[in-house]
């Protein structure tokens, strides 16, 4: 035990005190920030306000109206304008527009109007031709009422009578939708780079030693077993520390900005998003089942991980189609995250959040939505147990393969051989 504990204490004061590792627990949340506001803001800034004009030759479209749907219109980025139809087609990126639309003489409220054509001479995305699409659908609503005798007090009960459902859970009237759904994703994806980014740096630094026969050296005085066992928990524990640090960092944002800083736009959105996390989801069950499936599920890859590194040399190729299958498992994993996050009750997502392999990242996207209402304590108690199952068999299972590979040097395994050497006596 005592020699694990060394390699432990190596492993982990080696990457912690690496500016990689400083530089990168500090950036990453500097960077999701920018990521969120930056992107914000520059859209903001680089958007294209169109302006178009309107060539009516059916006569419904009056000045007076057109000019009443752009006062109404809160964005600005769109403005219609009526414009005569002579010589306007063939100067209307001169004279400032950004294209036209025209009205067919045929148009009428009784037949509809199906479809019209936006002349430009460029080339829009769906976000410049929705807000158009329901600019011009709104004119056509107003001529159809007005052409129907409909008052202003109809008008207005019509444009309620929209119906929009909010889901309110009986069990939990605190419980928020929305929010869960964003906890899910940001836990089910962080968990997909945790697992990527730790169990190949496990990969890595175990091929490295190999291959500078570190390793020699060290299994003369420690087993196999013992080393890549301080390995593993060591480099787990560096998981632990960087996303300890960032949760410190999300608290410290969230109470800057709730005392000091809520006048801000940006900030004030940013406190009631965080907040609003916080009341809708039990935060510290989401928080202590992170920390469980996060060691639980790196310790479940990297050992799988750490045993291929033990079997390939120098050639990367190697370690890359060796990792495949490994890799896969982790991406198909977040591949079924989705459908759970859509309905989190469905036998997919209970299924997947049960498998050992995929139940890190699914079932933390499910326990956003609630514990014991979504996701029972039962499924909750099974999932851990056989995480816990299957990471004492890929242990020793790895242990195995890691005993055979880590002193032999210049042949190409496959998985076949390396299956062989993890049952061979």
């Amino acid at each position: 035990m005592k020699k694990i504990m060394l390699i432990i204490k190596r492993e982990y004061l080696t990457r912690v005190r690496k500016k990689t590792f400083i530089i990168g627990t500090i950036l990453f949340p500097v960077l999701y920030l920018l990521l969120i506001f930056g992107t914000g803001y520059i859209a903001d800034k680089t958007r294209e306000d169109l302006k178009l004009g309107i060539i009516d030759k059916s006569g419904y479209f009056s000045e007076t109206l057109i000019a009443k749907a752009n006062a109404e219109d809160s964005t600005n980025l769109l403005t219609l304008i009526r414009v005569p139809e002579e010589a306007f087609k063939t100067r209307f990126d001169s004279l400032g527009y950004s294209g036209y639309i025209v009205i067919p003489q045929n148009a009428d409220w009784k037949n509809g109007l199906d479809s019209l054509s936006f002349n430009t001479n460029k080339t829009y995305g769906i976000g410049a031709t929705v807000p158009l699409e329901k600019k011009l659908n709104k004119l056509w609503n107003e001529l159809k009422n007005d052409s129907l005798g409909i008052d202003a007090t109809k008008k207005q009960i019509l444009a309620k009578s929209n119906i929009s459902l909010k889901i309110n859970n009986t069990r939990n009237q605190s419980a928020d939708a929305g929010a869960a759904t964003i906890i899910g994703y940001v836990c089910g994806f962080l968990m997909y780079l945790i697992l990527l980014l730790y169990g190949s740096q496990v990969m890595m630094g175990v091929t490295e030693e190999k291959t500078n026969r570190i390793a020699e050296v060290v299994v003369s005085s420690v087993k196999p077993f013992q080393l890549m066992l301080g390995k593993i928990i060591g480099i787990g524990m560096v998981a632990l520390t960087q996303f300890l640090i960032w949760i410190g960092f999300v608290f410290l944002i969230y109470n800057i900005g709730r005392f000091s800083g809520q006048d801000s736009g940006a900030m004030a959105n940013a406190v009631g998003m965080v907040q609003k996390v916080f009341t809708s989801v039990h935060i510290l069950l989401v928080i202590s089942c992170f920390i469980f499936y996060m060691l639980a599920g790196f310790f479940f890859y990297s050992s799988l991980y750490a045993a291929i590194g033990s079997a390939i040399n120098e050639d990367m190729r190697e370690a890359q189609s060796l990792s495949f299958p490994i890799t896969m498992l982790v991406i198909f994993s977040i591949a079924l995250m989705t459908p759970a996050i859509s309905n989190p009750s469905s036998p997919l997502a209970v299924w997947a959040s049960i498998i050992p392999f995929s139940s890190p990242i699914v079932m933390m996207a499910r326990i956003p939505f609630g514990v014991p209402n979504t996701v029972p304590w039962w499924q909750l108690g099974l999932s851990m147990a056989l995480l816990i199952a299957g990471f004492i068999f890929t242990t020793w299972f790895a242990a195995r393969i890691y005993r055979t590979g880590i002193l032999m040097y210049g042949k190409k395994p496959s998985w076949k051989e390396m299956i062989k050497w993890a049952f061979r006596k």
